[in-house]
């Protein structure tokens, strides 16, 4: 028997509870990885209130989390990019906020032997969405993004990476959050009224992009500085589909092993940091979703199974 985090009814995050079930086995084209850590993403509190049950389809009782690093223990039949004993980190397809994990090897890639085991396990969820929403906003070289929530999980991320294809990057945070956005390559802004006004003092020109992941209320002024909606991108503001931006819900999807390549490439040429906040055992899961949820929480959030 193993153990799992799980839930039989919607609610706050004292409806999981930690029980034992059998351990997962290895399908076809899959691996079991035994997990040594797992981040926590607010899509994972969500879920567990159940405010993305249209999006996310579940039986109760469920588990819940994605990210993973670990090391795998079982191999099914079809796959020969991973045997036993390899260090590896990426997504799960089995609730990963658990001892073991069951993952398809697109979704995962080697655990360089420097990269802690808490950084590596919380790369999927926040870095695979922000390079895949760079990717949609078609940000290049020489261009200027504002990026909103900069400071937290996705923002990180992206600021990084935007930072390392060349593009000027703006962030808003609050003030508290400034010099953690200089130190990884932002120029930083104070977000609330008077907002347009301070972006435009730092890029009298205008940007050329704007991810929304504060939800905030943003928009309007986003749209104002970029000229157009077409470059404007949220993950959060899901009533202004109607004003013309983009809006990513897909996580990484089919890059997700593109970006983590590149993530763990630019973590080994120390050009991409991440900020664990704090960890948690397995049988505090409950803490550490409300601790996500509470917001304002500067780098990740990872379970130790």
């Amino acid at each position: 028997m193993t153990k799992m985090a799980q839930f039989a009814e919607y609610g706050d995050p004292d409806v999981l509870r930690i029980i034992d079930v059998p351990a997962p086995t290895a399908g076809q084209g899959q691996v079991r990885v035994a997990v040594r850590a797992a981040g926590v993403n607010p899509i994972d509190a969500k879920t567990v209130e159940g405010l993305v049950r249209n999006e996310i389809a579940l039986t109760l009782p469920a588990g819940v989390g994605a990210d993973v690093s670990g090391v795998v223990d079982q191999v099914g039949p079809g796959v020969s990019e991973f045997a036993v004993g390899d260090e590896v980190l990426g997504s799960s397809v089995t609730p990963s906020f658990a001892e073991y994990a069951l993952a398809e090897p697109t979704s995962l890639v080697r655990k360089p032997h420097d990269i802690a085991w808490e950084v590596a396990g919380s790369l999927a969820g926040a870095g695979g969405t922000a390079y895949a929403v760079l990717k949609q906003l078609r940000v290049k070289a020489g261009e200027t993004l504002l990026i909103h929530g900069a400071a937290g999980g996705v923002g990180t991320f992206a600021v990084q990476l935007a930072a390392a294809l060349g593009v000027t990057v703006i962030g808003t945070a609050s003030e508290r959050n400034h010099d953690y956005l200089r130190s990884i390559g932002a120029i930083p802004v104070t977000y609330g009224d008077g907002l347009l006004e301070r972006v435009r003092s730092v890029a009298p020109q205008g940007v050329d992009a704007v991810l929304d992941a504060s939800g905030r209320g943003e928009i309007p002024v986003s749209i104002q500085l970029t000229g157009t909606p077409e470059r404007v991108l949220t993950l959060v503001a899901f009533d202004a589909a109607d004003t013309g931006i983009q809006i990513h819900i897909g996580g990484g999807g089919n890059d997700l092993g593109d970006a983590l390549r590149e993530i763990v490439g630019l973590i080994e040429q120390r050009r991409l940091t991440v900020s664990i906040s704090r960890t948690f055992p397995l049988a505090e899961i409950a803490s550490a979703l409300k601790t996500s949820g509470a917001g304002h929480v500067t780098g990740k959030i990872v379970i130790l199974p």
